[in-house]
């Protein structure tokens, strides 16, 4: 978990039932501070606005508003500030200068990608501590970015633009500007084959790379788009399935081969911040602002669970296993919930 505190903390998770014996051993945490006196990114405020493990489990990065990109054992040990170094030049000078709103490992864990706030996105060679390239893709902020394999990956920015690049590459491969207000999400389908992205424009859009345009986009929530997820190829609908999260207060499920509305989630009373699909695809659970949790199943879009905690949700995630969901909480609390409770 990433806050606003300048630390992140890694939880350890007993297996089992959630219960107190868990709760117990989860609460000694792993702090990972941000606010080292003398460190890169001097005394610019340090909220971690973003986190990302690696594949194998063995690496966290984190992004912090002192621009500075770090990364972290497993047991919480810093392992390197990814930042611009006093006095070196070429790649060893590169870094931001802004606050990082996106960073993500490759599939591999040889590069890291971060988007930030200086408009820049930045792919880090981790090895050897340095930047492979910096990408100004964009006279706006970068907000997200998303790699679709080893070498290739998407940013969206504030502009409206969304770009494909491969690193190696100068420029963008493509460059997507039909968006009409900012682009908050950009997300690729499992396979590879379609980019997702979500805007303020109250739309989502479908690309692939070897179109110019998009390739379908999908209207019908009356507010803004937050963010987006795919599903498992597995999912019990057959077919390539994208959520939508909306502050309109709903989910919509759609068929991305299609680009057709197949369901919509109408229990919250709040914006949709957060979504995430379990790892077999069948049950979605999203959280809000409203503060509740909401489990649905994915085949017929019924409300398998409701959890109500302390406070306003913005993010949730499964676990490996799918049993289950962590959620954030605007109360600076992180609550576990037990699918098999």
């Amino acid at each position: 978990t990433g806050s606003g505190d300048a630390t992140a903390r890694i939880w350890p998770m007993p297996e089992g039932p959630t219960g107190r014996a868990q709760s117990a051993a989860a609460s000694r945490a792993a702090v990972l501070t941000h606010a080292v006196p003398g460190a890169p990114g001097g005394d610019r405020p340090r909220d971690v606005a973003t986190l990302d493990w690696a594949r194998d489990g063995a690496s966290l990065a984190t992004g912090c508003y002192d621009g500075v990109a770090r990364v972290w054992t497993a047991a919480g040990s810093l392992m390197a500030a990814l930042g611009p170094k006093p006095g070196a030049t070429g790649a060893e000078a590169a870094g931001h200068t802004g606050p990082i709103f996106a960073i993500k490992w490759n599939p591999d864990a040889s590069f890291l990608l971060s988007g930030s706030v200086d408009r820049s996105t930045i792919v880090w060679d981790v090895a050897r501590g340095a930047a492979r390239h910096v990408y100004r893709l964009s006279e706006a902020p970068t907000l997200d970015v998303d790699w679709r394999d080893e070498t290739m990956f998407a940013t969206c920015a504030t502009d409206g633009s969304v770009h494909v690049c491969k690193v190696g590459d100068a420029g963008a491969l493509r460059s997507y500007t039909e968006h009409r207000n900012e682009v908050n999400c950009v997300k690729w389908a499992p396979d590879g084959r379609l980019l997702a992205s979500c805007s303020d424009d109250c739309t989502a859009r479908l690309w692939a790379v070897d179109q110019p345009r998009a390739v379908h986009t999908l209207s019908g929530h009356a507010k803004e788009l937050y963010t987006i997820k795919w599903a498992s190829p597995h999912n019990p609908r057959g077919h390539p399935l994208l959520a939508t999260a909306s502050l309109d207060h709903t989910v919509k499920l759609w068929h991305a081969g299609r680009g057709a509305c197949v369901g919509t989630l109408a229990r919250h009373t709040e914006p949709v911040y957060a979504v995430s699909f379990n790892p077999g695809g069948d049950l979605l659970a999203s959280g809000s602002p409203d503060k509740s949790l909401r489990v649905w199943s994915v085949k017929d879009g019924t409300l398998v669970k409701s959890y109500y905690g302390p406070g306003g949700i913005y993010e949730v995630a499964w676990d490996p296993a799918g049993q289950r969901i962590a959620a954030c909480f605007s109360t600076n609390s992180v609550c576990v919930m037990d699918m098999r409770m």
